[in-house]
């Protein structure tokens, strides 16, 4: 690897000093500064020559010309200008580098589409390709970014991340505890979480109040497959969720009332063997699947009714 992409403390405080700028916290931008870090995030990745990696928060390029080395292509996208700045100068050398200057996302429900077409038009160059997010996300925009690459119809491969610790046990917590809610029934119903390192504030300079997570996440096929539609799915547990301590009876009557009447939910739970007292954040993931797989028949029964 290159000395000038070993982005190293002294080396940034240098780089920002040069130019006259600090880095901007109220975009989250804590940069990893620990070099074995950086290497062990890329080999999780397992890159080939056919990846076609998205990098969300590209910072100054540390990580991307990293990437850059393997991958048939890099989407990376940086929203701050004076970042994206440095960001060009450093992928410069790689003609499979594409550097978006935008937001990664068009709103919290759904990517960016300048994204979106980008990643789709390298994947398009040969049917071999593969997607995988690889990045050092910021906090305020991690929980989006993934969750919303798990909704798209993108056949992605593989995600390795840096996030806040909090978010990587709320992504991987299981029912009954305190971390467990949409996130987590979310990817959960359709991927592989794992946490494979944390990290303290050290490894990255400015240093964040918080500790992190370096996270990989794997798609599950067999277990999306028993979703019937994901859409009805994700809007049953972004809902459900919203009052998760409150009991589940109650809550489905609230939000089916239009489409089903309190006895067909109570015939519904009735056959699920749910007793009076269920609450959502106590099913299990599987649970959550069947029970919103049998409302989304019962509604559209009833609408060709």
């Amino acid at each position: 690897m290159k000395s000038a992409d070993r982005q190293t403390r002294s080396y940034l405080m240098d780089l920002f000093a040069e130019h006259g700028f600090n880095p901007r916290t109220d975009l989250g931008q804590n940069f990893l500064i620990d070099l074995n870090i950086i290497d062990f995030i890329v080999d999780e990745a397992e890159l080939t020559s056919n990846d076609v990696v998205l990098e969300v928060g590209a910072g100054t390029g540390g990580m991307t010309s990293f990437l850059a080395q393997t991958a048939a292509a890099v989407i990376s996208v940086e929203l701050d200008t004076n970042m994206h700045m440095l960001a060009s100068q450093i992928a410069e050398p790689y003609e499979n580098v594409t550097l978006l200057h935008c937001d990664a996302l068009k709103n919290k429900n759904h990517f960016n589409p300048v994204v979106l077409e980008a990643v789709e038009r390298e994947l398009a160059v040969d049917p071999n390709r593969r997607l995988k997010l690889v990045a050092n996300l910021p906090y305020s925009i991690a929980t989006p970014v993934i969750s919303n690459l798990v909704a798209t119809d993108l056949d992605w491969n593989r995600m390795v991340v840096t996030i806040q610790y909090e978010l990587g046990e709320r992504m991987r917590a299981r029912p009954s505890t305190s971390h467990y809610g949409s996130l987590s029934v979310w990817l959960q119903s359709q991927c592989r979480v794992k946490l494979l390192k944390k990290l303290g504030p050290t490894v990255f300079w400015p240093r964040p109040q918080v500790n992190s997570a370096i996270m990989k996440i794997t798609p599950n096929r067999g277990a999306a497959a028993q979703i019937a539609d994901r859409r009805f799915f994700q809007d049953y547990i972004r809902r459900l969720f919203h009052q998760r301590r409150k009991l589940l009876r109650s809550v489905l009557v609230g939000m089916y009332r239009k489409q089903l009447a309190k006895s067909e939910i109570d015939e519904l739970l009735n056959s699920m063997d749910f007793g009076g007292n269920a609450r959502a954040e106590e099913l299990s993931v599987e649970t959550h699947v069947d029970l919103a797989n049998q409302l989304h028949a019962r509604i559209h029964e009833e609408i060709k009714a």
